[in-house]
């Protein structure tokens, strides 16, 4: 998922939750929290992805250095 989309979907679950307790809708309020930790979770999960291709690709270009 893009930045943008996970900004996107963080505001859509913020006004969930939002709209839920205005109107005192429990439901809703707990569908808008539960989306937004959801989405905490999968950048967190991108974040990690991201760091080990980091070091795979720098233990990569280690190992070709010492070929040399």
């Amino acid at each position: 998922m893009s930045n943008f989309d996970d900004k996107l979907y963080q505001a859509k679950s913020k006004g969930k939750e939002a709209l839920g307790k205005v109107t005192g809708d429990k439901k809703t309020e707990a569908e808008g929290k539960t989306e937004g930790a959801v989405n905490a979770a999968k950048e967190k999960l991108d974040d990690a992805k991201d760091t080990a291709k980091g070091a795979v690709e720098g233990l990569k270009k280690g190992t070709d250095k010492d070929e040399d």
